[in-house]
C-alpha cells in the first residue's frame, strides 16, 4: 500500500467541522477533500484527519494520511492538482509519501491549539472569523500565571465538554503560554492529546482570570476538583485554530 500524507490548512466557517457527516447535507472538510481527491483518481478515497476540529474551527496544519494504491499524479504535484479542485477556504499545503504504518491520528505525537482573543472596546470587522470579542481588559500577567499550573501531567476532567467518552481524561500539556500582539491575545496549547472542547474551556477558564473574577491560584483547585461546573465558559469556536501536529 502507498501511504501518503497531506498537510491542510483551512478556513472553517462555512464548514460543520472535520469529520464527515453523512446524509446530513452538512458541509465538512473531510467531504470536501475525500469528494476532489476522488475526483483526481477516479474513485472513492478516504481520508484520515489528525483531529476532528469543530463546527467553525480554523486550521493551519491539519494532517490527513489516505491510501493512494494506483495514485496516478506524482506526490510532489499532488498540492497543484487538488488545489485546483477544492474551494478557496481549504488549501493543501504539502504532501509526501509515508510509510504503511503512518496514521494520521495514531501517530501524532503533539498537536499545538491556538485561541485568540480580540481585546478592545471595540471589535475589529478584519479579525471577526478568527478572534474572539472580548472588550474588558485583561491582565495579561495574572493570565500568565495561571498559564504555569495547567502545565504537566494532570487529569483534565473540568476541562471537557459533558457527554464526552474517552478511556482517560489524563494529558499532558508541554507548552502553556499567553502572547499579546496589541489587541490580540494568544492563547497557545501544546500537549499529547485533547479531552473534547479541552481548549475552548481551557482558554474562557484563563479570561476569568485575566478579568479579575478569580485568581491565578484558583486553576490548582479546579484541576483537583475534576468538576466541569468549576472551570469557566467555552469558548465560541471560531477563535480556536488548529496549528501543528508533531510526529
Amino acid at each position: 500500500m502507498r501511504n501518503v500524507k497531506l498537510t491542510v490548512a483551512y478556513d472553517g466557517t462555512n464548514y460543520h467541522g472535520f469529520q464527515e457527516q453523512r446524509g446530513t447535507g452538512l458541509a465538512t472538510i473531510q467531504e470536501v477533500m475525500e469528494h476532489c481527491l476522488g475526483r483526481l483518481v477516479g474513485r472513492r478515497v478516504q481520508v484520515i484527519g489528525a483531529g476532528r476540529t469543530d463546527a467553525g474551527v480554523h486550521a493551519h496544519g491539519q494532517v490527513v494520511n489516505f491510501n493512494a494504491a494506483g495514485w496516478p499524479i506524482p506526490v510532489e504535484r499532488i498540492p497543484l492538482a487538488i488545489n485546483g479542485l477544492l474551494p478557496a477556504d481549504v488549501i493543501v499545503t504539502d504532501a509526501r509519501e509515508v510509510g504503511e504504518d503512518f496514521h494520521a491520528r495514531r501517530s501524532a505525537r503533539t498537536k499545538t491549539y491556538l485561541y485568540s482573543i480580540w481585546n478592545n472596546r471595540v471589535p475589529s470587522p478584519f479579525n471577526r472569523l478568527y478572534s474572539s470579542f472580548q472588550p474588558v481588559p485583561l491582565d495579561d500577567g495574572a493570565m500568565s500565571t495561571a498559564c504555569v499550573h495547567l502545565m504537566g501531567t494532570h487529569d483534565f476532567k473540568c476541562f471537557q465538554a459533558a457527554g464526552a467518552t474517552v478511556k482517560t481524561t489524563v494529558r499532558t500539556l508541554y507548552r502553556v503560554e499567553v502572547i499579546r500582539e496589541g489587541s490580540l491575545v494568544r492563547f497557545i496549547f501544546k500537549g499529547d492529546g485533547f479531552l473534547y472542547n479541552m481548549v475552548r474551556i481551557m482558554t474562557g477558564t484563563l479570561l476569568q482570570v485575566g478579568m479579575g473574577k478569580t485568581d491565578p491560584e484558583s486553576i490548582k483547585s479546579v484541576l483537583e476538583s475534576r468538576r466541569r461546573a468549576l472551570a469557566g465558559p467555552t469558548m465560541p469556536p471560531h477563535g480556536l485554530c488548529l496549528e501543528y501536529v508533531e510526529y
